[in-house]
């Protein structure tokens, strides 16, 4: 059970070695930048170092207590991230799948919405506004 913020890249493979010993599922989640039409160039995304992450290692351990994980991770990358990069990564692990699906999808919608995380667009014309979560990203979180 991790929580980690960071500015270098990660490697799935490497962050599931060893993960979810006695499980019967992990589902895992990575996000990347995402090109919008050709105008996106990278995100920059800024944190408060320690808050930041304290805060991913309460949600985690929420998302622990509430679907039964066994094990679980979240990486969050800060810094700017060209086009393709991995922003973040969730990994679960419960003795059942249903758990493992839905502590990565609480997980992910707190990290959308809530987590404190500041990203703004960098486009082809130089750095835009900062970016708010979208209306979508809030009702996700009013299932929890």
């Amino acid at each position: 059970m991790s929580a980690r913020v960071q500015t270098e890249a990660f490697e799935i493979g490497t962050e599931l070695a060893g993960f979810g010993h006695g499980a019967g599922a992990i589902v895992t989640f990575s996000g990347l930048v995402r090109d919008e039409g050709g105008r996106l160039v990278a995100l920059e995304i800024e944190h408060y170092p320690g808050m930041t992450e304290k805060s991913l290692e309460a949600h985690g351990k929420a998302a622990a207590e509430r679907f039964g994980l066994i094990d679980w991770i979240i990486i969050h990358r800060h810094g700017r991230l060209e086009v393709g990069e991995p922003i973040m990564m969730v990994a679960t692990a419960a003795r059942h799948r249903a758990a493992a699906f839905e502590g990565a999808e609480f997980l992910m919608d707190w990290l959308k919405s809530r987590a404190p995380f500041w990203k703004r667009e960098i486009t082809l014309e130089g750095p835009g506004d900062w970016v708010e979560a979208s209306v979508s990203d809030e009702d996700a979180l009013t299932r929890w």
